[in-house]
């Protein structure tokens, strides 16, 4: 059976990972948990028979955990982009001609050839036209402006864009500590 992920929280409130169920659980047992009840149940697990008090261990897995601060070794940080996760933190639209792109690319602003980095702020979402059209020039040399600003996610936001199956409660609790500026707000 295929579970949902666990968002963990860490003891200042901030996201800090995605746990499996199987994780969630190892944490649960070792009494890192301090706060479970945001959550919806997503699992319960069930293990052996106590020999002297003849019950049956369980855990039951919540879908937003607070762990303790020194368990969760995620940094606060979003990482590196991936062209996955630019394409959701661009929604699929070209940064040059605004349309849906179907093969999207991920373009440098400042292109690579010219010392441009992989970075969430040098990158942007483009159609395959566009990239072709603006080559190893900058948007000002090709007479191409962007539509939108590229920008690095904050934790939560890239917590979205990492192509989890985010359930509702989990959304709604990285929804709300998100910057007004984010466009998954």
């Amino acid at each position: 059976m295929s579970y949902p992920d666990a968002l963990a929280i860490d003891s200042h409130g901030h996201a800090r990972s995605w746990l499996t169920v199987e994780e969630a659980a190892g944490f649960y047992a070792g009494g890192h948990v301090i706060d479970d009840s945001a959550g919806t149940r997503i699992a319960t697990l069930r293990g052996g028979v106590n020999a002297v008090s003849g019950l049956r261990s369980q855990i039951e897995v919540r879908s937003i955990i607070f762990v303790r601060g020194h368990a969760l070794k995620a940094p606060l940080f979003a990482p590196r982009p991936t062209r996955a996760t630019l394409f959701r933190r661009d929604h699929c639209l070209c940064a040059y001609c605004g349309k849906h792109a179907e093969d999207p690319t991920a373009e440098h602003i400042l292109p690579e050839s010219r010392g441009g980095e992989y970075s969430w702020t040098n990158l942007v979402t483009a159609c395959r036209r566009c990239n072709t059209r603006k080559g190893a020039r900058t948007p000002e040399e090709a007479r191409m402006p962007l539509l939108y600003v590229p920008y690095r996610p904050v934790r939560n936001e890239w917590m979205i864009l990492s192509g989890r199956r985010v359930l509702a409660d989990q959304m709604e609790f990285l929804r709300a500590a998100l910057p007004a500026s984010s466009r998954h707000k």
